[in-house]
């Protein structure tokens, strides 16, 4: 029997897979949420690089 992991998109995949990461290696959800804000800015330029 599936899960419903299996058939979900990918970046719940990814969301969950980051999740499990964090939460084992026991980072603060505050430390947490400043990486992802600087990863979110670097994927951000990596696109806007993109489009040019």
């Amino acid at each position: 029997m599936d899960s419903a992991l299996d058939t979900a998109p990918a970046e719940v995949k990814l969301a969950v897979d980051l999740i499990y990461l964090l939460e084992s290696n026991e980072i603060a959800p505050e430390i947490a949420l400043a990486a992802m804000q600087i990863v979110q800015q670097d994927l951000l330029r990596k696109i806007e690089a993109n489009k040019n």
